[in-house]
């Protein structure tokens, strides 16, 4: 559906009175459909990420279905650098990167992760391998954007695959603020980008990431695989 389509009415209503971030199947004008990510405040969008990485592997097929975005961008609201990404574009390096050199300070990321993979410690544990790698890649981004990342994953079932929930919101320093496990309902976390700023004081990683160093090598290395200039 498009973001003219009259079913989303009741959100653009509700986002009156709370901001909203929802995935949706979102066509475009030329009738490519993109998974996408919406963000809604005061009765109108505020920004749209389209998902750029889309999974072939396992038990997902989701290339077949929707075409890839092709940038990452931040948006200012409420006075607040923010950016979003869904679910595979998380585990992509260049996603959050991306968003960091923007000067990203809440990363919301959007999941419809199932519980997959070997079990961490089948003795101790009983949480599928997917858990242990999402909780340890969300403290990575965090920590090392230094911004806060707030994760909202599904929960329940579905034609017996299991979606394990484990939304979070964790600080700039990677420790989580609130963790809502395998509980469904609605959880509050307080987000103080003052922290983001003592992080970033204490770390200065943004101020000295060398952007061009960067780009220079990502050239030569295009170069070095491909028979034309970056």
């Amino acid at each position: 559906m498009g973001l003219d389509d009259p079913r989303l009415a009741p959100l653009y209503d509700l986002s009156r009175e709370v901001d909203l971030v929802f995935g949706m199947a979102l066509r475009s004008d030329d009738f490519r459909y993109y998974n996408a990510a919406v963000h809604m405040a005061g009765g109108k969008v505020t920004h749209v990420h389209r998902k750029v990485y889309l999974p072939t592997y396992g038990m997902f097929d989701e290339q077949r279905y929707f075409a890839a975005g092709d940038r990452v961008r931040t948006f200012e609201h409420r006075g607040v650098s923010s950016g979003m990404l869904v679910c595979e574009d998380l585990w992509h390096l260049s996603t959050s990167y991306l968003l960091f050199v923007q000067g990203v300070s809440l990363l919301v990321c959007i999941s419809a992760s199932p519980g997959r993979g070997v079990l961490a410690d089948p003795e101790a544990d009983s949480a599928p391998g997917s858990v242990h790698a999402w909780d340890a890649l969300l403290r990575t981004v965090a920590q090392y954007n230094e911004c806060y990342v707030a994760y909202c994953n599904r929960l329940g079932y579905e034609d017996g695959v299991t979606f394990w929930g484990n939304s979070a919101v964790l600080g700039p320093d990677g420790r989580e603020v609130v963790a809502a496990g395998d509980e469904d309902g609605v959880f509050f976390a307080d987000i103080d980008i003052r922290e983001v700023e003592r992080q970033r004081q204490q770390t200065p990683l943004l101020r000295d990431e060398k952007v061009e160093f960067t780009l220079r090598e990502l050239g030569r290395v295009w170069d070095e695989r491909t028979d034309g200039p970056f």
